[in-house]
């Protein structure tokens, strides 16, 4: 069992190089900009401002790097926003070479978690991202944030509709709907997080 409370900052990280040494575990946080990734992992946590959270698209440039235990064996990772963000083109793909390189060479990472608003799942950059995690081997939860701005039935029926999307993965894809603000979804995340780098 891991104590979320307990969650530390590492340290920030502009390339994979680096990061803390590619042993262990690693749970990365992906989404669009703005869908929520910081306020997940500070909900998951109990601990505010853990991580940094902006209304301004595109804030996080780095990847921050999180410990879930003491000898920092277990993290979790806090990507860049992909798609919309107030910068530069050339530093968006610079952005992207590194999330890149960070998936294809980080023998720690274990799941992929993906944020996507659940009023606006499934776009054509969240789906590049869910199938490239797979095809690299990877482990998939899926987390439609904001729960809170639908109502309960449209929350689960977005849910199932994002499932029926993956039925051929589901052995990689697991899926489920969250409110940061109503602190609802915390502990199936939590589940999916152990399940994954605790076996």
């Amino acid at each position: 069992m891991i104590d979320f409370n307990k969650t530390n900052f590492i340290k920030s990280a502009q390339k994979v190089n680096q990061m803390p040494p590619d042993t262990g575990a690693e749970v990365a946080f992906a989404g669009r900009s703005n869908a929520g990734k910081s306020s997940t992992i500070n909900c998951l946590t109990d601990i505010r401002g853990l991580a940094k959270t902006s209304k301004t698209p595109g804030r996080t440039q780095l990847l921050n790097c999180f410990a879930l235990n003491e000898d920092a064996s277990l993290r979790l990772i806090d990507l860049p926003g992909y798609g919309y963000a107030k910068v530069s083109k050339s530093k968006r793909e610079l952005w992207q070479k590194h999330l890149a390189n960070y998936f294809e060479v980080r023998q720690s990472l274990k799941l992929v978690v993906v944020l996507m608003d659940i009023r606006h799942p499934l776009t054509e950059l969240d789906r590049d991202m869910i199938d490239w995690a797979i095809d690299g081997g990877l482990h998939v939860h899926i987390v439609l944030t904001k729960s809170d701005k639908i109502s309960k039935n449209k929350a689960k029926s977005t849910e199932m509709q994002v499932y029926k999307h993956y039925e051929l993965a589901q052995d990689f894809v697991t899926v489920q709907s969250f409110s940061s603000l109503k602190k609802d979804g915390i502990l199936p995340l939590k589940a999916a997080i152990e399940r994954v780098i605790c076996s």
